[in-house]
């Protein structure tokens, strides 16, 4: 029974990710409509592309900043 390797899928979508991002934010401005639905989606969006892209460190920030008021509470 095979088993994936969560690791490589953890790279994967991050490398995933990162290239949709940077399509949708930095890219998307100079190339023309790739005739893909969600490429042309995302190219033509000037709201909700950058919502999902800041949402990783947005997300990363409060889950750190709970662990940080978390330590001080069990150390108080």
């Amino acid at each position: 029974m095979f088993r994936p390797h969560f690791g490589h899928l953890l790279i994967f979508t991050s490398i995933v990710f990162f290239v949709l991002g940077s399509y949708a934010v930095l890219f998307s401005a100079f190339l023309p409509l790739s005739g893909i639905r969600v490429l042309d989606a995302l190219a033509q969006d000037t709201h909700y592309k950058y919502f999902f892209l800041l949402l990783v460190p947005t997300g990363s920030y409060f889950v750190i900043a709970n662990w940080v008021g978390w330590q001080y509470y069990q150390n108080s």
